[in-house]
């Protein structure tokens, strides 16, 4: 078998490449070899120079990729790529041919992960640390050739193991998933996930949780991430050391635990989910006539609200409702704006308020009916969902509205009432995000 050991350089938050080092080796000499620094066309930063020494005018004058792209395919044609940390290296070339038209596929090695299994025991499977224990030198570290380099005497070192054969005939087998995991996740770690309902954390080699995701299948999913070719799945499982998770029952107790997980942790990749939703209410206000106004602002600029919501969407809608139902002007519950009598296109039930063909106190009435109504709608639901096992039953339990957080109970346990549920209960803060969940579940 041939192989071509690899390492790439980039230009760092767009990863393009800036140096190519690609060594040809038969398993015994290394019988050719293709190096280049390249031209990535964007610019590159500081902190990428400090670390690898390539900057912009280092790569003024050299060839851009898709100038060494006929190059790469011909010394890679019919081998097997091997990269220590293979995921980031194989996606970048990859990328970059996907920006040319051109399909890269090569049989795949990550000396990361062949390490783990023929030289167990190290504390680091980094390539600088890992070749400081096995005493590799590596000249010219954080640059293409010599990191390169390093690692081909890196893989004949695994290739010498006892178990070399066995271990790299599996890990090249079609079915196997060696080649998809993360670099540095122990194989154990993904093998220990299960098919089932619950929240998964990812975490980075110093145990911080870098991600959390909630699933329907937990192995499913976290599997689907190791798939994507997304820059943000990249990075996410370039920097997966272990992968933890809790069990649910169901999608809905699985979407509330990620939730509230989220906003405990704050992790580095949950960028959307961690940021706090702004939120719009509905409240009333008289005029200098005496008419009572229904009327939507942000929450903060709201006085004494009447209902709460994430968007100025729902606020009108509700409004709309509201107005349809209890024959409301439009122009009052500010559904229209700049007009003198209402006209609204959809809600045609106003008695003559805006015209002065109906009293103040009349209408008046009506609005303190819908503001009432809306005050008493406020809810007391549990919900009940399937358990973590067939012995168990999970619930959310709901109070005037307000979501005080959900539950796992046997079923041996006799409940006659929401109070029994109490003792069960691991409390929980409500929230818009959380508001949300439950507004779709409840319309399911």
């Amino acid at each position: 078998m041939i192989y071509t050991i690899i390492d790439v350089e980039t230009s760092g938050a767009k990863n393009k490449i800036t140096e190519i080092s690609i060594f040809k080796y038969d398993g015994t000499q290394v019988i050719d070899e293709f190096t280049s620094l390249v031209n990535p066309e964007v610019y590159i930063p500081d902190f990428i120079t400090s670390l690898t020494g390539i900057d912009n005018a280092t790569v003024a004058d050299a060839p851009t990729f898709a100038e060494v792209a006929d190059a790469i395919l011909a010394i890679t044609e019919g081998t097997t790529f091997v990269a220590h940390n293979l995921n980031f290296d194989y996606n970048v070339i990859r990328n970059e041919f996907k920006a040319l038209g051109i399909e890269f596929n090569r049989k795949k090695l990550c000396t990361v992960r062949l390490s783990r299994q023929l030289l167990p025991g190290h504390k680091s499977y980094s390539l600088g640390k890992l070749c400081k224990a096995l005493d590799i030198t590596i000249v010219d570290r954080h640059r293409a050739r010599g990191d390169a380099e390093a690692t081909v005497i890196l893989f004949e070192i695994l290739l010498n193991q006892e178990a070399a054969e066995t271990v790299f005939t599996d890990f090249l087998k079609k079915s196997s998933k060696e080649a998809t995991l993360p670099s540095h996740l122990p194989t154990a770690v993904f093998n220990n996930l299960p098919d089932t309902a619950g929240i998964y954390y990812f975490k980075n080699k110093k145990g911080d949780i870098i991600y959390i995701g909630k699933a329907k299948a937990i192995k499913k999913r976290v599997l689907s991430h190791f798939y994507s070719k997304a820059q943000k799945s990249l990075d996410l499982c370039r920097n997966t050391a272990d992968i933890d998770f809790e069990q649910s029952g169901s999608e809905l107790i699985a979407l509330l635990m990620e939730d509230a997980a989220i906003k405990q942790h704050y992790p580095e990749y949950n960028v959307i989910s961690k940021r706090a939703p702004k939120a719009y209410a509905i409240f009333s206000y008289e005029d200098r006539q005496g008419i009572k106004h229904l009327a939507y602002n942000t929450l903060k600029a709201t006085p004494n609200s009447i209902q709460i919501f994430s968007s100025i969407t729902e606020c009108r809608q509700y409004l709309e409702k509201i107005c349809a139902q209890f024959e409301l002007c439009p122009k009052f519950c500010h559904l229209q704006h700049g007009v003198t009598q209402c006209s609204h296109y959809k809600i045609t039930t106003c008695k003559g308020i805006c015209a002065n063909e109906e009293t103040v106190t009349a209408y008046n009435l009506r609005v303190t009916s819908a503001i009432t109504q809306t005050m008493e709608n406020k809810k007391d639901l549990v919900l009940q969902k399937q358990g973590r096992h067939n012995a168990e039953t999970a619930f959310v339990l709901i109070k005037d509205s307000t979501y005080l957080g959900y539950g796992f109970i046997d079923n041996s346990e006799q409940i006659n009432s929401p109070d029994d549920l109490e003792p069960f209960l691991i409390p929980q803060k409500d929230n818009l995000d959380v508001q949300k969940i439950l507004r779709t579940a409840l319309r399911t």
